[in-house]
């Protein structure tokens, strides 16, 4: 692969003139069997370049672990790309934010309970030296300068956005350099941010999503010479909980793009394609007010969420071709889906009776943080004993993020964070009255000053005004679900509880799973975490893909955290509903 380089205001490959055309595709939100298929696609389209970020907190799940397999093979990701005739930018963080669970930064971090993230913190830093010193050797070879196919490397993240230590950006860029790191470095930053998030020696990059000539303006006046370029060109954004799918309009998108490149930029689409975000990898918005990301990172991209071009796809090439060569290839259609109606879910198993399968109590006399049970997602529960019948204050001091809470095995009530709700009020008609706080982590806050975003019950929980201590603190993982006791399901169950049902397949293919009248959970098929599911919306549907469908027979398991509808059932259908849209 030729090495990319800058000359005065132009990119050059190999002492050739070159423009970066590129697209997002996160190598972690996409099944490995379908990255050959997003990867074609992007060439297909116009592009000449993908970018990806890399998730801290998957690749090294705890200190003393690093991945770089599977859906993690990095490596063969690069490689694939490679084969495609693409090059690649390449965002290893630390921090990524990219609407992950903590903006990538693995959660053991802050088991320390005054860790400084983003900083110069010594124990930040071991922890990031640690990181790069697993991450870099295993890519070198996908370097350019050794013929691989990534061309460029991005230290940290709009760290402008954050804080203006430059001497953390130099160090950071001296890991990278030092690791074995030869091509050029770049930021990125929105344009108000450019100034604190600049480093010298580095090669500065704007983000926007509109005003694309004023952005680009401002990014000259802070830097006069070099080449021009968008790393993150907003093609769509993000949904929450509660709120609409949002999309941008495709002419809309083609005008601003059309701009950047008649105004000689390189640019990078974010998205290209979004993909999912699988089982709990979701992040959140924490300026004011918790806001959760939702399962699907559709994104409003040019490949929607199962690969399937968009009108965006061909209204983007349109203008791509206006300004470099693109492929004269026949462009893809949408791939096969499959469909399947009322599949039952006929067998259960009642979350609050199976905890010793699901993790070991850890007795404490205040509620342990997940953090500080060395757990990265999912659910933590907390049982203790309340002291004497009557009425009774539940004050929880820090909920994060969704608790539910049993009296003696039934219901009492929900405490969420999103609505600044801290206490709740119960009568106790018994004594020694079992008490039961159910957390949900709904995602690590991903932007802003709220990283060290914590999860479970933060603070103490006062019974009457009174701190009450004496607690068994399990945490819930869900990473394995194999010691779980089903039995055939009679009548309703009350409560969070597994459901299990299997379906045969004569083929297997892409598809959207339904769960009509269930209220919020999450669900697996086949062992596959597909994510979280909840009424409110405004996704409506979870996509499968159909690497982890099978002929013959297939399990789902859903498990669902109120109550299940009296018809367990379940749909696969053949397009997704995400909700009703905002533009």
């Amino acid at each position: 692969m030729p090495v990319l380089q800058t000359e005065d205001d132009t990119f050059t490959l190999d002492g050739q003139p070159f423009r970066i055309i590129s697209g997002g595709l996160h190598y972690f939100r996409i099944h490995p069997e379908h990255w050959a298929d997003r990867l074609r696609k992007a060439r297909l389209m116009g592009l000449n370049t993908v970018e990806t970020y890399v998730p801290w907190n998957l690749h090294q799940p705890r200190p003393d672990t690093f991945r770089l397999d599977a859906e993690l093979d990095l490596p063969a990701f690069l490689a694939l790309a490679a084969n495609e005739g693409l090059h690649v930018l390449l965002r290893p963080g630390p921090y990524i934010c990219a609407e992950w669970d903590g903006g990538g930064l693995p959660s053991w971090l802050l088991a320390d309970p005054d860790v400084r993230l983003r900083s110069q913190d010594p124990r930040y830093l071991h922890a990031v030296e640690s990181y790069f010193a697993r991450l870099l050797p295993p890519l070198l070879g996908s370097l350019a300068t050794r013929g691989g196919p990534v061309i460029a490397v991005q230290v940290e993240n709009e760290y402008g956005a954050y804080g203006d230590d430059t001497a953390h950006l130099a160090h950071l860029a001296h890991l990278l350099r030092s690791g074995g790191i030869d091509i050029p470095l770049f930021t990125c930053d929105q344009p108000a941010d450019l100034a604190r998030g600049a480093l010298p020696g580095a090669l500065a990059t704007v983000n926007l999503g509109s005003r694309a000539r004023q952005g680009l303006a401002v990014l000259r006046a802070h830097q006069p010479t070099g080449p021009l370029m968008c790393t993150e060109f907003w093609i769509g954004w993000f949904d929450r909980w509660g709120g609409r799918h949002v999309v941008r309009d495709s002419e809309d998108t083609a005008r601003e793009l059309d701009d950047l490149l008649a105004a000689g930029a390189s640019v990078n689409l974010y998205m290209f394609h979004g993909g999912t975000n699988y089982g709990f990898t979701n992040g959140a918005n924490g300026k004011h007010t918790y806001r959760p990301t939702v399962t699907s990172y559709d994104y409003d991209s040019p490949l929607d969420e199962a690969g399937d071009p968009t009108a965006k796809y061909r209204a983007l090439r349109t203008v791509i071709a206006r300004h470099a060569p693109v492929p004269d290839e026949p462009l893809p259609g949408p791939t096969p889906k499959l469909t399947r109606s009322g599949i039952r879910l006929t067998h259960t198993a009642p979350l609050l009776t199976q905890l010793p399968a699901l993790g070991t109590a850890v007795i404490a006399a205040q509620p342990l943080t997940m953090e500080e049970l060395g757990q990265d997602f999912g659910l933590v529960h907390y049982r203790t004993t309340l002291p004497a019948p009557g009425p009774v204050l539940l004050e929880l001091e820090g909920v994060h993020d969704r608790a539910q809470i049993f009296l003696d095995g039934n219901p009492v009530g929900v405490v969420e964070r999103e609505n600044h709700e801290h206490a709740l009020a119960l009568s106790v008609s018994s004594p020694s009255s079992v008490l039961d706080v159910l957390v949900e982590n709904q995602g690590r806050v991903n932007y802003g000053a709220g990283l060290n975003d914590r999860k479970g019950l933060t603070g103490p929980v006062r019974v009457n005004g009174t701190i009450h201590t004496g607690w068994a603190n399990t945490p819930l993982p869900l990473t394995a679900l194999d010691g779980l006791d089903f039995t055939p399901t009679v009548g309703p169950p009350a409560g969070p509880a597994f459901h299990r049902g299997t379906f045969r397949l004569d083929e297997t293919a892409d598809t959207f799973l339904y769960l009509p009248g269930w209220a919020k959970g999450t669900a697996w098929i086949n062992g596959f975490h597909l994510g979280r599911y909840w009424s409110r919306g405004p996704q409506r549907s979870l996509y499968v893909p159909g690497p982890v469908l099978r002929r013959g027979v297939n399990e789902l398991t859903v498990l669902e955290l109120h109550a299940a509808p009296f018809q367990r059932t379940a749909d696969l259908r053949t397009a997704p509903d995400l909700g009703p849209t905002e533009e």
